[in-house]
């Protein structure tokens, strides 16, 4: 009889499992605002299968950050691969978005400037690309410039909005702006274009909480199990990432979405990229609470000083995976 028990029980397991694997995938739109080794796991989950393991089948689109959020807002878009900043602006508009994971946690950029500027004096009366003005491209800029001993206003700084990278690029080698903020895969570029590198953000150590995912908090009441695999599927990219043993198949895949072919600067992006996403990517309370004092400070958005780090973080997926030993288990 026991016997029998065992062998129904079996049975049963492996129809139910024949059955999940019969589920097709759950599809759905994932933006991610900025083009960047801060997508790498995004990437990799996917060319890796990693998000099929969970049975997810995102279809990854890049939208800059500020229109990614309106679409996710509006209800387009269920995810998305974007800074602490953009979900301030959606917060204190009345949305309900929330921050789950973070990729970023300091503001680790590079000024690049073009040829003859030799000074933070020589910037005065100048033009320089910020990105978008909500974006961690903006927000990097304002600190680089204050720790250079620069104010726009006062120095007559022309402040521009230039878009994504590749369009801030573009006006940089066209004499458009006469400098700009570059995150270090991309820098190197920039730098063997003959536009020399005139300060370092990175080694200030600025506490920001850049790109994270982001999804509302709507969707996480409806679809608990979507938005725990998903985190899960994005962990494992980046814990991929990290493992050297990985280092090719980084490598191809930095190749294929940053566009680059060198060497050395497959080498570069490879190490910058491996080096910044955190070992175990939570949301970081410190860099959202910089995230609001930045803004409020230089008027982006007021109203971000009303605000609490909570009210734009959740750490409550992060603290379900080290109870459980999911982090741990991918160290």
């Amino acid at each position: 009889m026991k016997l029998r028990w065992l062998l129904l029980a079996s049975v049963c397991f492996m129809l139910s499992t024949v059955a999940r694997a019969a589920e097709p995938p759950t599809k759905f739109l994932f933006a991610y605002g900025a083009i960047g080794g801060n997508a790498m796991p995004l990437w990799i989950a996917k060319e890796q299968g990693i998000f099929r393991k969970y049975n997810l089948d995102p279809q990854l689109i890049f939208i800059i950050a500020g229109r990614a959020m309106q679409s996710m807002i509006a209800g387009d878009i269920q995810f998305g691969l974007l800074g602490a900043s953009h979900v301030t602006n959606a917060v204190t508009a009345g949305a309900d978005m929330t921050m789950l994971l973070g990729m970023e946690d300091k503001l680790n950029y590079f000024l690049n400037v073009r040829p003859g500027i030799k000074s933070a004096e020589d910037l005065k009366g100048k033009k320089v690309g910020i990105g978008t003005p909500s974006g961690s491209l903006a927000m990097a800029t304002y600190v680089g410039l204050d720790q250079l001993g620069l104010v726009p206003r006062r120095d007559k700084i022309t402040l521009l909005n230039t878009g994504s990278t590749p369009e801030r690029m573009s006006s940089l080698f066209a004499g458009g702006i006469d400098a700009a903020f570059f995150n270090p895969e991309v820098e190197q570029v920039v730098l063997q274009q003959g536009f020399p590198m005139l300060f370092d953000l990175g080694k200030a150590n600025v506490p920001y909480q850049a790109s994270g995912l982001v999804t509302s908090r709507k969707y996480m009441r409806s679809n608990p199990l979507i938005v725990e695999n998903l985190a899960k599927a994005v962990i494992e990219g980046a814990a991929f990432v990290q493992n050297p043993a990985n280092k090719k198949a980084v490598v191809d895949s930095i190749a294929r979405n940053l566009r680059l072919d060198r060497p050395d600067r497959l080498e570069i992006a490879y190490r910058a990229i491996a080096d910044t996403i955190p070992r175990r990517p939570c949301p970081s309370m410190a860099g959202i609470a910089s995230v609001l004092k930045l803004m409020a400070q230089h008027g982006i958005n007021p109203k971000a000083a009303e605000l609490k780090p909570e009210d734009i973080g959740d750490l409550s997926l992060c603290k379900k995976f080290d109870d459980s030993g999911f982090f741990a288990r991918l160290q």
